[in-house]
């Protein structure tokens, strides 16, 4: 399997640099981890939408997936309140 690149959106990577410290090196794993898979266990497809969502402990990860041109674009990374507000 190819790996993937990953593409991180500005406004994700200031949301990435926002996150608390204690949950930060978490994402930051999860999404390095979706390199190598981008549909792991756990992650799940939005309705009405070509986004996937991946947990990690309250905050969620939002990404899309292009497998014709093997990259994976990070879109939004917040707090599960927050994640699916103006999507």
């Amino acid at each position: 399997m190819a790996s993937y690149k990953i593409e991180i959106k500005k406004s994700a990577a200031k949301e990435i640099e926002n996150l608390p410290s204690t949950i930060l090196k978490r994402v930051i794993s999860h999404i390095q981890e979706l390199s190598n898979d981008p549909r792991p266990n756990g992650c799940k497809k939005l309705s009405g939408d070509e986004k996937y969502r991946l947990r990690v402990g309250d905050y969620r990860i939002l990404y899309e997936i292009e497998d014709e041109i093997v990259t994976v674009y990070v879109v939004k990374v917040a707090h599960r309140k927050e994640v699916y507000r103006m999507l």
